[in-house]
């Protein structure tokens, strides 16, 4: 289903605008933002909706429209308001030690707002709505890039390809997640019914990298893929590409 056209000045204005300000009835856009996370959050995206939302806050659907005008504003709402989850304060990475300490620690803090909120990596999208809080997010996690050696759109390439990693890994994990309770069967047991197939149908003479790369990983991991593992490995490559880039900088 295509996304309507965004209207760039209502959005904004919905975003920035407060959500505390009870109206008439006493409903708040906070109270409805909280109640939509909350069903994406136990529910799945697939059930949220304008009905499903004002069924747990018990009033009219109507009522809702008067506060937010749909559910593509709805979402926006919903991933501006986990961003400032993140962090206690801008500073907060920064304090973790050297950019690449702070760095770490973004992706793991994202990872882990990824871990608990599963519908999040389907509603990122390549243009954001730039909200309050992800205009915050931002601020706080180039602060540790800044006067490290690279330019402004270095900086932002950095942080963009680690946050991509970090979606990227979310997705896989969540999508092994829902093959493990559609098939019932743990990573591991898959794996322990896979490998002896693959012994007796793989040949090594003519897969001969396949077949020990394949085997070395599923005898270490006891599955296909190990998304945070492979999280963890990415990322720390791209550090070590940066700081060598810092470096060699540095002493020319």
């Amino acid at each position: 289903m295509k996304r309507k056209a965004d209207n760039p000045a209502a959005i904004q204005a919905l975003l920035w605008g407060s959500h505390s300000k009870p109206g008439r009835n006493g409903l708040t856009v906070r109270a409805i933002v909280d109640a939509a996370i909350h069903i994406a959050d136990t529910e799945g995206l697939d059930a949220l909706s304008m009905r499903r939302v004002a069924e747990q806050l018990k009033v009219g659907t109507m009522t809702l429209y008067s506060y937010v005008p749909g559910k593509d504003e709805l979402t926006d709402l919903m991933t501006d308001t986990l961003m400032g989850t993140l962090y206690a304060d801008p500073d907060e990475p920064r304090r973790q030690g050297s950019w690449r300490d702070a760095l770490l620690f973004i992706t793991e803090k994202n990872w882990e707002l990824h871990l608990k909120h599963p519908w999040l990596s389907e509603l990122v999208k390549p243009r954001p709505n730039l909200g309050p809080n992800f205009v915050l997010k931002y601020e706080t996690e180039l602060r540790p890039l800044d006067g490290i050696g690279l330019t402004d759109v270095e900086m932002d390439a950095l942080l963009a390809n680690v946050l991509m990693q970090v979606e990227g890994a979310a997705r896989l994990y969540h999508r092994l997640e829902r093959e493990q309770q559609h098939t019932a069967q743990s990573d591991e047991e898959w794996w322990l019914t896979q490998a002896p197939v693959l012994e007796r149908l793989l040949d090594a003479r003519r897969f001969p990298v396949a077949a020990r790369v394949g085997q070395s990983f599923g005898d270490e991991m006891k599955a296909a893929a190990a998304p945070k593992m492979t999280l963890t490995f990415g990322v720390n490559l791209l550090l070590d590409g940066v700081e060598r880039k810092i470096a060699a900088a540095n002493s020319s």
